[in-house]
């Protein structure tokens, strides 16, 4: 099973980026290339049926199965990242962390309006990153056709923050 499969090789941090986080290190998944086809066939086995016309990929780690999973589905992929790193024209979203507050950039051309756009990020905890991921998506014209992660920090209650703009969340494992 898949889940037992990621739950036996992502690696916990202690104390990582700062004391008192136990950080989930997907690293170890990215040394075994059958593990992340496994992963990128079950991200489109969950997603059957959705109507997707983009994904967007939250800096950096969601870039690395965001644009798999586009490519396999064969979509566009739209990088979400921190400000000042995109050169183009771009749109941006604040928002605050647990220490102070963040910024992320889309260019503003990333995908038409109306366009139904599938959020992709490593890991979700308290799902700051990905609403305003949402808000930025809205505020070009589309549509969140969902969020997929690899892993959830359920007693985070991020999931919770997201059902305001899609019940469709898929996470492989959850801690």
């Amino acid at each position: 099973m898949l889940e037992s499969k990621l739950k036996d090789i992502v690696r916990d941090i202690p104390d990582f980026p700062s004391p008192g986080i136990l950080f989930k290190d997907i690293t170890p998944i990215l040394k075994d290339s059958n593990l992340c086809s496994e992963i990128v066939e079950e991200f489109v086995q969950r997603l059957h049926g959705v109507d997707i016309d983009v994904i967007a990929g939250v800096e950096s780690r969601g870039f690395l199965f965001g644009l798999m999973l586009a490519n396999k589905l064969g979509v566009p992929f739209v990088p979400i990242r921190k400000q000042g790193r995109l050169p183009y024209k771009t749109v941006s979203e604040s928002y605050k962390l647990e220490y102070g507050q963040a910024t992320i950039e889309v260019h503003e051309d990333a995908f038409e309006s109306g366009a139904k756009v599938l959020i992709h990020d490593d890991l979700l905890a308290t799902g700051g990153t990905v609403v305003a991921t949402a808000k930025l998506i809205e505020k070009l014209g589309g549509e969140v056709a969902g969020f997929s992660f690899i892993i959830s920090l359920d007693f985070l209650k991020g999931e919770g923050r997201l059902s305001r703009f899609s019940d469709r969340v898929i996470s492989l494992v959850r801690y």
